[in-house]
């Protein structure tokens, strides 16, 4: 484990990662059961707050991840971690944290939609992708916090910029519905992102690069689970709901 990280809030050990992974799967679970006969939650001022403080987050996530990679001259193609103490090293390994803390925080979206009960945007998608980058990230962080790795954050973190900047504006009401027309190329976008990634992770796999396969291996393998998932999504959406 990186030294650096291994002391900050949730790092250390995976039993608190585990945990609060247990806990989600049983408000999935046992959430909609407890809210069956109450009168769904409106939540109108919460959700505005909650997605223009993630929209403020992800942007400032994206800011550091991309101003650190350029002062530090970081790579595209092959990049190391920098394990130093130093200034921009450390920088990074912040905002790979703030990374990691802001999936946590994303879980609230789950709840957010079962105090609504709009159980029906609870899929398998929405739950398999927070869950897993729970660990995923935790891992990140406790081993490569940084090296290749930052640029799934940077390219994750922009494209939440637009995805809670979309959800802001659904929130405050029916009447912003007809300004909410490019939600399909928000699906576009993450699917972008997406391949990106692929191609970003799978690249180091072919050369020599001091980042572990291991990392990029899993990587490459978890993008492509969700590129077929969303894929799926955009299909039944897009397509087949035009039909």
């Amino acid at each position: 484990s990186d030294p650096r990280t291994d002391p900050w809030p949730l790092v250390h050990s995976p039993l608190p990662v585990t945990l609060l992974f247990v806990s989600y799967l049983f408000v999935v679970a046992l959430g909609p059961f407890y809210m069956r006969k109450r009168t769904p939650l409106k939540l109108r001022g919460v959700l505005i707050a909650y997605n223009l403080a993630m929209m403020t987050l992800s942007s400032y996530m994206f800011y550091e991840f991309l101003v650190t990679s350029i002062l530090d001259d970081y790579s595209y193609l092959c990049q190391p971690v920098d394990y130093s103490q130093s200034e921009l090293g450390m920088r990074m390994a912040r905002v790979c944290w703030w990374f990691f803390f802001s999936k946590v925080i994303e879980l609230l979206d789950t709840i957010f939609f079962i105090l609504r009960k709009k159980q029906e945007q609870v899929t398998f998608l929405h739950v398999y992708h927070h869950g897993t980058m729970l660990f995923n990230w935790w891992s990140g962080v406790k081993y490569v916090p940084g090296g290749q790795a930052f640029f799934i954050g940077m390219l994750n973190s922009f494209v939440h910029i637009f995805m809670y900047g979309y959800y802001a504006l659904a929130s405050l009401g029916p009447q912003m519905h007809r300004y909410l027309w490019w939600k399909r190329y928000l699906t576009i976008m993450q699917l972008c992102q997406f391949v990106a990634i692929a191609a970003h992770s799978s690249y180091n796999l072919f050369t020599e690069c001091p980042f572990p396969d291991g990392f990029n291996t899993a990587v490459f393998l978890y993008i492509l689970s969700l590129m077929a998932l969303f894929l799926h999504f955009y299909y039944r959406t897009y397509t087949r709901g035009k039909q």
